[in-house]
């Protein structure tokens, strides 16, 4: 099982189910699991199992296997020569006009105090270390985290919140450097979040996992004790595994020898038992998961990690009592079992709360390109020079491109108050569009994917394919792929199980701080405070509920067309009304 995901869904922890794949995998939430049949090594006569795990990759990854048989991949070359061909093209018209391929005017703006950014930056960054030694208070019980260490925290993350949009206001900066540091304070603050919020509720989970096992332990009393108990159990799984492996031995033979798995694959594997309550788990969580369905083969798709290894930590597999006759203690163990598996992670490294709480582990959360804290991540085997390289050419060669469409195209044409409303929306329009999809590429693409590579982070999909989106809470679910798992989990599922809110409510909240949060980077970056970007966040909500409708969800021609509409005429939009007004 991947390293981070919950396979079993919880009301504290969304996840996605897993949905078993006509390949015979199971599809979870950051990739592909297979559980090969029980088989026999050449060299043992012992079974056991394979287990591997293929993760998910970008969408435009040119290793993405889907992406490169797409039949619209020629035109993903098609936009970047094209919009080569638009950038040489003004560049030679600027030269022309002016003996310069740019004036440069932008890049003396962003690079002004570039020192001072950094160095604050840095300071911010560094800030962010006070939640080991808050976590560590947790681990020892010198905060009680519900609800001392959760006031705690807000507290905590307000300070540097608020301490990060003053320094840019005492500095006086312009708006690059006041939206960068506004925007890259929301991202420390959000992981200072999850990992105190996981940290605390596994402090939660342990207290609740230690009054259940004592329960247990009063409930064996009347079925001859502990071990008694233990020994009942046992001898109800050898049963079932004779009898499953005499059934199995009457219609195919187990195989002999390892399974074959791609080159350059690391393998690990697990006993039978092991792997059978696995596939047992996994096809009971799909077959109630309603949207799993059936998708098509992948079996071409190589794993390229197995998280599994020959000795499983306590607490990862299912108690022994989980197959007690009794189902009273058959059912508190399975509770039990349920509790533990949260307290340690699937592999490869097998993390168990409290020992993940250290420096080191904190550092690689803060390099790892995601927002939601887990104790052990999906990983890889291995750095690869050139994609890092790739994607640290990709970075700079797209920035040069945006940089020419904002000096070039967006600043000159930077509305006021006496210009044409309908004409500034007109000439910022297609700009706008250009400069979001190549910062959006930056960002998800080449920035994600770089440090993922560097952390040996496995997980790639920061985005889905938002430009086939046919309405906003869609789009706002695949565009941003790490905050919308940040919001879903801190923010929806909490509001659930905290306020015991409805759904509606809790997405009603989910979008309220949505809103707040993009209306202050706006309030930052233009020194005003005018609610425009919060209202558009807010009147999302029932645009969304008009999409449910089954006329309209029916026609996904027409919703994609109104999605594109309103994307282009929002940019340009929010500009004149915050410039201008």
């Amino acid at each position: 099982m991947p390293s981070g995901q919950t396979i079993t869904m919880s009301d504290t922890k969304p996840a996605q189910s897993p949905a078993y794949k006509a390949s015979g995998g199971f599809q979870t939430s950051n990739g592909t699991l297979y559980v090969s049949k029980p088989y026999r090594s050449g060299s043992s006569k012992k079974l056991r199992a394979l287990i591997t795990f293929a993760p998910r990759k970008s969408v435009f990854d040119i290793e993405n296997e889907n992406s490169v048989t797409n039949e619209f991949r020629g035109f993903f070359s098609l936009f970047w020569i094209s919009i080569f061909i638009f950038a040489v093209q003004s560049y030679v018209r600027s030269i022309e006009a002016s003996g310069m391929p740019l004036n440069f005017q932008f890049a003396s703006m962003f690079s002004q105090d570039a020192i001072t950014l950094a160095l604050s930056d840095a300071v911010l960054v560094l800030s962010t270390g006070i939640c080991v030694p808050f976590a560590i208070c947790i681990r020892n019980g010198w905060i009680r985290y519900y609800w001392t260490g959760v006031v705690l925290q807000h507290l905590l993350q307000i300070s540097i919140l608020v301490g990060a949009i003053t320094w840019t206001f005492n500095r006086n900066w312009p708006w690059v450097q006041s939206g960068f540091l506004t925007l890259h304070s929301l991202v420390m603050v959000m992981k200072m979040h999850s990992y105190i919020n996981v940290n605390g509720q596994l402090q939660h989970v342990t207290e609740q996992s230690q009054d259940l096992l004592d329960s247990l332990r009063v409930a064996t009393e009347s079925h001859g004790g502990w071990d008694k108990a233990i020994s009942d159990a046992n001898a109800e799984v050898e049963n079932q595994i004779s009898v499953s492996t005499n059934g199995t031995s009457t219609h195919e033979p187990t195989p002999i020898g390892t399974p074959k798995v791609p080159e350059g694959v690391s393998t690990s594997y697990v006993d039978v038992k092991t792997a059978v309550a696995l596939r047992k788990r996994l096809a009971a969580v799909a077959s109630t998961n309603a949207l799993s369905q059936r998708l098509r083969s992948t079996d071409s798709a190589e794993p390229t990690i197995a998280t599994y290894d020959d000795e499983l930590p306590e607490g990862l597999g299912p108690h022994p009592l989980v197959d007690h006759p009794d189902p009273q203690i058959s059912a508190m163990a399975k509770d039990y079992s349920e509790l533990q598996s949260e307290l340690t992670s699937p592999g490869p490294e097998y993390v168990t709360w409290p020992n993940n709480i250290t420096w080191k582990n904190f550092a690689v959360y803060q390099v790892v390109p995601t927002l939601v804290y887990e104790l052990a991540y999906p990983r890889t085997d291995k750095i690869r020079p050139l994609y890092v390289f790739e994607k640290t050419v990709a970075t700079f060669g797209t920035f040069a491109l945006l940089y020419t469409v904002t000096e070039s195209f967006i600043l000159p044409y930077t509305p006021t108050a006496d210009q044409s409303f309908l004409r500034s929306l007109l000439d910022l329009a297609l700009p706008f569009m250009m400069a979001y999809l190549l910062l959006f590429y930056i960002i998800f693409e080449c920035i994600c994917n770089g440090f993922a590579e560097l952390s040996y982070f496995a997980d790639r999909q920061f985005y889905e394919d938002w430009w086939n989106s046919t309405s906003w809470d869609e789009f706002s679910r695949k565009w941003n792929k790490p905050v919308h798992a940040f919001l879903l989990r801190h923010v929806y599922a909490a509001a659930i199980m905290s306020l015991r809110v409805s759904r509606s409510t809790a997405m009603f909240i989910t979008f309220l701080i949505s809103a707040f949060a993009h209306e202050l980077v706006m309030a930052v970056v233009t020194r005003k405070f005018r609610m425009y970007l919060f209202v558009l966040q807010i009147v999302q909500i029932p645009l969304i509920i008009l999409s449910r409708i089954p006329a309209i969800k029916r026609n996904k021609l027409l919703g994609n067309v109104v999605f594109w509409l309103g994307l282009y005429a929002g940019f340009p939009l929010l500009c004149v009304a915050y410039v201008a007004y």
